[in-house]
């Protein structure tokens, strides 16, 4: 099982939670992105850069995904790739993607875009909160502890 990160959005603050899970449970974590991100020096974390354009990096985590990863993203498309490949996959939030709600959030996405496109101002998420990154290390821990427990059996 490997952690695929979509790291080029990915919050600092999440990365850290993320490499101190990877280090505490010895699980792989890959952070992809097409800049230059600095990682700390263990054997669970890597990174891979691939090079700039329009969703490499997302196209580079499908391509790289095998059922039961786990993938960190807010891209919702990516999310949906991802899961139809058997992987699952985590918001920075610490929302995961479920198949029950995924279409409807996809659905919602392409409604923001289509509204962005038309010149109306609509925001974007609020910042990350204390709340929000315990519930990303809360959702995190759960799914490494299941992954655990699945190797055990």
């Amino acid at each position: 099982m490997t952690i695929w990160v979509d790291a080029d959005a990915c919050p600092v603050v999440v990365k850290e939670i993320i490499f101190r899970a990877a280090i505490r449970t010895e699980t792989q974590a890959t952070l992809v992105a097409n800049s230059f991100i600095k990682v700390p020096a263990s054997k669970s974390i890597t990174f891979l850069q691939v090079p700039k354009g329009f969703d490499v990096a997302d196209n580079e985590i499908v391509r790289r995904t095998e059922e039961g990863d786990l993938v960190i993203t807010a891209d919702i498309p990516l999310a949906a790739e991802v899961m139809e490949k058997g992987a699952v996959a985590l918001n920075p939030r610490g929302e995961r993607y479920s198949d029950d709600t995924i279409k409807q959030t996809l659905n919602l996405r392409d409604f923001m875009d289509t509204m962005r496109s038309s010149g109306e101002h609509t925001g974007g998420p609020p910042p990350l909160n204390q709340s929000n990154r315990q519930t990303f290390a809360n959702e995190l821990d759960k799914y490494l502890e299941q992954q655990k427990r699945r190797c055990n059996e």
